[in-house]
């Protein structure tokens, strides 16, 4: 089985080309910072560059609604490959073929980089959830136990 589930921010705005022929395949390349749990002792190193690609909708939809900075989370495969360069140097690659690929946080707190600071509750008389609590999970505002299907 190849499965790979990265959560990560977008180091640059999503490169897009289409293939040739009569019916074009959009193909978004971009690269995903993804934060390690842990520092290798001696190494500043902070986060794992991990390049992804995403075909047709799904490249389409990362040209239109990602860009720099941007926290998402992506789902699909790793593949492997090999060129060679100009210089006739072979070159290995590793990429993420892109299954899925979803927002990670709001809109607003994509601008501003950091938790969820502008989320606003739906006009449904429910209090806002409070901010993120530092461990990356928002706070389950209170008065709206009733209304988990789980406890």
């Amino acid at each position: 089985m190849n499965k790979v589930i990265l959560m990560g921010r977008l180091t640059r705005d999503p490169e897009v080309r289409y293939s040739a022929g009569e019916n074009g395949t959009a193909v978004a390349r971009y690269t995903l910072a993804v934060d390690r749990r842990f520092r290798r002792e001696g190494s500043d190193q902070t986060a794992d560059f991990i390049g992804c690609v995403a075909f047709g909708r799904s490249a389409e939809f990362a040209e239109k609604y990602f860009h720099q900075g941007l926290k998402v989370v992506v789902t699909g495969r790793i593949q492997t490959g090999s060129y060679t360069n100009k210089d006739g140097v072979r070159v290995y690659t590793t990429d993420v073929v892109v299954e899925d690929q979803e927002f990670a946080e709001s809109k607003n707190a994509s601008a501003a980089n950091s938790g969820n600071s502008g989320y606003t509750a739906p006009e449904s008389g429910r209090p806002a959830p409070s901010a993120a609590s530092g461990d990356g999970f928002m706070n389950i505002p209170d008065g709206i136990d009733e209304e988990l299907p789980f406890n």
